[in-house]
Formats: C-alpha cells, sequence, structure tokens
C-alpha cells in the first residue's frame, strides 16, 4: 500500500479511513498517535467542531479517535504537553518546559487555543464529550518522545544532541535558531531534552509491546528511566505498599494504568490506588509522588486536582495543603548535583478522599525527580559558554502514567 500524507488532506478521518483498510487488506495492525498538541494552535483536541471540515463532532468520531489513537505524546523536545500554568493555575508544577508558540505559521499563540492543545484538559473534556457523545474520544494512554531528527536517543541531560545536525552539541548552541517562523524565532535553549516511552509488557517481543500500547499500559518520562508502576481497585491497603512486588498486588487486586475501574467491590466508597515509582539509578533521587485528577461535576463542568501522596525526607504539608519545596543541589558552576535530598523509591496506597460516585473521572500519577542540572548547564561547562538569565540553569525530571478511568453509572 502507499504511505498515507498530508499531501492527500490534513484531515485524520481520511488518516483513520487508511488505517482500516491496511489492517483489512494486510491483515496486520496499526495505531496513531499525535504528538506536539502544545504547538497546534488549538487544533489538537477539538471539542465541538471539526477544525477540517466545521462539521459537529459526531459519535462516530469519538469512536474512531478513541480506536485508531489510544496514545497520545506527552512530552517531547517542543515542549511539555501535560498541561499549562494558564490551564492549571493551581498547580505549582505546571510551567514545565513550556512552549506557548506555534510552528504551524505565522499565528502567535492565544489564550482561547490553550485548552484544545494539552493533554490534561483534553482528558477533562473527554469526560465531557462522553456524556454528549456516548464515547470519550480523548480516552489516551501517554508516552514521552523526543522528534528528534538525528537517529540518536539522546534525551538525557548531560547528553543531549538536539533537535537535528545543526545543534548538536557545540560552543553557543544555546543561541542558534532551532526553527524561524516568520516573526516567530526559536532558539536553541528552547529544546526540550525529551522524552521517552515506556512500554509494561508481558514479553519482550513486538506483539507484547504492540498488545500494552493498544491497552494503553504505557507511560512516559522527560529523559531519565524512572519506573513507575500504578494501578486502582477498590481495595488496596496500607499493607499492599510494603511489597516487593507491588505488580503482583496490583493485578491482583486491580487495574494497571490504562485501564477502567469496574464497579465498586461490596461495601467499597471510594477507589484506592497503588502507586510505587523507583529512581533512574544515574539520575536525581524522587522528590515526590502525585496523583492528578480530573472529574465531570453536577453541573457538567470538569474540574481537577492535584494531589501529593507520597514524598521524601520529614517535610509536612502546611495548613493549606502544600508541601514544602525539596531543595535544589545543584551547582551552577560546575554541573553537578548531589542526592543528598529526595529518596531512591516511593510506593504508597492512596484512597480518593473527595471521591463522588456519581462524578466521572480520570486518575494518572505524576513522579517528580529532585532538580538536577538542565542540559544547557553541561554545555555551558564543557564549552565556556555564559548563559543569560532567561536560560534555566536546572529540571525537575518526571513521569507520567496513563490515566485509570471511573464511569458514573459503569
Amino acid at each position: 500500500m502507499l504511505p498515507f500524507t498530508t499531501a492527500e488532506t490534513f484531515n485524520p478521518e481520511r488518516l483513520w479511513d487508511w488505517m482500516e483498510t491496511y489492517e483489512l487488506e494486510t491483515g496486520g495492525r496499526v495505531l496513531a498517535l499525535a504528538h506536539n498538541g502544545n504547538v497546534s494552535n488549538g487544533l489538537m483536541f477539538p471539542v465541538e467542531t471539526n477544525p477540517e471540515t466545521g462539521e459537529p463532532l459526531t459519535e462516530d468520531y469519538a469512536e474512531r479517535r478513541a480506536k485508531w489513537e489510544p496514545m497520545y505524546e506527552i512530552t517531547q523536545i517542543k515542549g511539555d504537553g501535560e498541561t499549562h500554568p494558564f490551564l492549571s493555575p493551581n498547580d505549582e508544577f505546571a510551567d514545565y518546559e513550556t512552549w506557548d508558540k506555534s510552528n504551524l505559521g505565522p499565528t502567535l499563540k492565544e489564550d482561547w487555543m490553550l485548552q484544545y492543545e494539552y493533554a490534561r484538559e483534553a482528558l477533562k473534556n473527554g469526560l465531557k464529550l462522553e456524556a454528549q457523545l456516548g464515547t470519550n474520544p480523548y480516552k489516551f494512554g501517554v508516552v514521552g518522545s523526543t522528534d528528534s531528527h538525528t537517529a540518536l536517543a539522546t534525551a538525557e541531560e548531560d547528553n543531549f544532541f538536539g533537535k537535528h545536525s545543526g545543534v548538536e552539541p557545540e560552543p553557543g548552541r544555546w543561541q542558534h535558531v532551532v526553527g524561524e517562523f516568520d516573526a516567530l524565532r526559536i532558539l536553541g535553549w528552547e529544546m526540550a531534552a525529551s522524552g521517552y516511552a515506556a512500554v509494561w509488557a508481558q514479553d519482550n517481543t513486538r506483539e507484547a509491546i504492540f498488545d500494552a500500547m493498544e491497552r494503553k499500559e504505557v507511560y512516559g518520562t522527560t529523559g531519565s528511566r524512572i519506573a513507575v508502576r500504578f494501578f486502582g481497585g477498590w481495595d488496596f491497603t496500607e499493607a499492599d505498599a510494603r511489597s516487593r512486588l507491588p505488580a503482583e498486588i496490583g493485578y491482583e487486586k486491580g487495574v494497571p494504568m490504562g485501564g477502567d475501574l469496574a464497579d465498586a467491590t461490596q461495601g467499597a466508597d471510594a477507589p484506592t490506588f497503588l502507586v510505587a515509582a523507583l529512581k533512574d539509578p544515574f539520575s536525581g533521587n524522587l522528590d515526590r509522588v502525585q496523583i492528578v485528577k480530573g472529574w465531570l461535576n453536577s453541573s457538567g463542568e470538569t474540574e481537577e486536582r492535584v494531589y501529593d501522596v507520597a514524598w521524601s525526607g520529614d517535610r509536612e504539608p502546611d495548613a493549606d495543603g502544600n508541601l514544602p519545596t525539596v531543595g535544589n543541589t545543584v551547582d551552577v558552576a560546575t554541573g553537578t548535583f548531589t542526592n543528598s535530598i529526595g529518596s531512591p523509591e516511593r510506593i504508597t496506597v492512596w484512597k480518593d478522599p473527595d471521591f463522588d460516585p456519581s462524578m466521572s473521572a480520570f486518575y494518572y500519577a505524576r513522579v517528580l525527580e529532585i532538580p538536577t542540572p538542565r542540559w544547557t548547564i553541561y554545555d555551558a561547562v564543557r564549552f565556556g559558554d555564559e548563559l543569560p538569565a532567561e536560560v534555566p540553569t536546572s529540571t525537575q525530571e518526571r513521569a507520567y502514567t496513563s490515566p485509570i478511568w471511573y464511569t458514573s453509572g459503569g
């Protein structure tokens, strides 16, 4: 079969037609995942009309998008796509490697576009669309990827080779022009050293990995190899967090990331979640583990909240529930850090304290490392670059799991 490209059309529905034909004619299997919603100028996650046709979204559109696009790229070299501080003003970690620009032409970013570009907002809007159309088109798992054009897997901060051969490591890389679109100029330092896709497969085979991607048992990281397990159920207990094999208990008592919570077991008043995170042995210790919840309230509007569920050290939340920062050991002059803060692993069981069985919801885990040097500092130390104040010197690498969904009424 001939490849299907944007030379034919920009309408993704025609791509889905091609994918369906491919499976029918070849007996093969295929899936697609979109990337870079954060630079789509509001095109990635429509909620009313198809941007390509102008026609209202339909149940057929929702069903086909959910079928053919089971994953989404939540983080990559052109910025992080989880959320934006404009959309999540109460999330202190929302402003991470933010690219609120566009590379789709001369149109500059406007605030109204953001709600149709970021993963968390899409997951929330998916709940609303499910109530309207009967199917959630944005019931996707998440992965990270690089979007680099180098054929190199180099997303670690100290081994970052940039987007293409013009921005490989060399003196002054931070100020090289990565892209220029009319009045919009993107400089080298704005590249994010991100990210990686993680898959929990039953075997290390193509078939098993593809199966795992289809069932959304995947997660993404911003470049470090954090290991994360995330399970939801109705009867996890604190004792389950003491297991050295959390997945064994997780599969026995619940569903993994990417899954759906079944009906509550007898007597259960709220879902429980088992989350376990293990640091990358070559990166920073763990700062904290969070669970992000989004839900559809009784008025049909969406809400969100971020819960700190496990953290390092003896920190205690303040009166408003805010956890103090973990600190920062980065030495900018030498491009080094120490793992004298943070923890090598965190595991806990968390029960939703605000659960309402009448409201559909999703939950996903976000794991944060302690601050470590950003790639720009490694470059500065190697090449003697002097960086201006706007260039970040440290980063908090993170992992995002695919959500677990609860659907009101079954």
